[in-house]
């Protein structure tokens, strides 16, 4: 089994990744080049914090078990991209629930992955949360070097199949305007999405 290879663990979070209070865990690896990217130590070798098998990061979680019990949070899976650590999520589930825990289980993620890997998780994810970018795939692929048509694909196929989802859509300075925020939820809505982040990129110097 490989390794959860991670940028870093944020514990005691509360509403600002999942339900409840949440453990973050973000993993190393990103398929987008992000012009302003918000965790650029998953970029790179030398961001790699620490690198756990999923038994290992169970034992590290687990202390955390009365406050996902007693606010129904649970765990969170960022980045990077946790998707493509999708092999790896599973077996932390498995073993979470081998061991009578009925924790939630969260994605953060740009969704620029294969349709498998959403695939593969959807039946174990919780909520998903949803970094969108812009919905125009020109300043998608501007600002994030990629195309966007997968994501679009990925997250249509999410809300056909009735998945709790939420989409972040940013105001990116210099990328896109207030006119192509009211553009991205426009369309969003018409796709069927109903929880809706907008907010503003902080860019820091």
């Amino acid at each position: 089994m490989k390794s959860f290879v991670l940028i870093g663990l944020s514990r005691h979070r509360i509403g600002v990744d999942g339900a409840g209070v949440t453990t973050l865990v973000a993993f190393h690896g990103c398929p987008l080049r992000c012009k302003y990217c918000l965790n650029p130590k998953a970029l790179y070798l030398n961001g790699v914090w620490k690198r756990f098998i999923p038994e290992e990061l169970y034992n590290h979680v687990k202390q955390d078990d009365l406050y996902f019990r007693a606010t129904s949070g649970g765990v969170t899976f960022g980045g990077g991209e946790p998707l493509l650590s999708c092999k790896e999520i599973l077996h932390f589930h498995k073993i979470c629930r081998d061991n009578g825990h009925q924790w939630k289980i969260n994605i953060e993620t740009s969704l620029n992955v294969p349709l498998i890997f959403v695939e593969m998780l959807e039946g174990i994810v919780d909520h998903w949360i949803v970094d969108i970018k812009d919905m125009n795939p020109e300043i998608y692929k501007a600002y994030t070097g990629a195309d966007n048509r997968q994501v679009i694909e990925n997250l249509q196929h999410l809300i056909d199949n009735k998945a709790s989802v939420t989409v972040r859509v940013p105001l990116i300075p210099s990328f896109n305007t207030e006119a192509d925020v009211e553009h991205s939820i426009a369309i969003l809505k018409k796709m069927g999405v109903r929880d809706i982040d907008r907010f503003t990129y902080i860019i820091r110097n």
